[in-house]
């Protein structure tokens, strides 16, 4: 039987990092937003699922840059 797939370690998707309750309270605080004012990524994205994330946790993308070297996005889990 063939090794199953793991996304997580694949070369072209970023590194995701579902955030604990507290880092995101303290995420939406420093920014000063709610919920509601970040992007979203479904709860059936295959990345999602593999983190075992539920709608309303945070997770934080981090992609390589050129010109920035890291830079780091948000998105809050939604059901559709």
């Amino acid at each position: 039987m063939a090794d199953k797939f793991d996304i997580l370690t694949h070369e072209n998707v970023p590194e995701h990092i579902k955030l604990k309750p507290e880092e995101k309270e303290e995420l939406m605080k420093k920014l000063n937003v709610t919920l509601k004012q970040f992007p979203s990524i479904k709860v059936n994205d295959p990345v999602v699922k593999k983190l075992e994330a539920n709608p309303g946790d945070v997770i934080k993308i981090k992609r390589k840059s050129d010109t920035l070297g890291t830079s780091e996005y948000y998105r809050v889990v939604v059901n559709e």
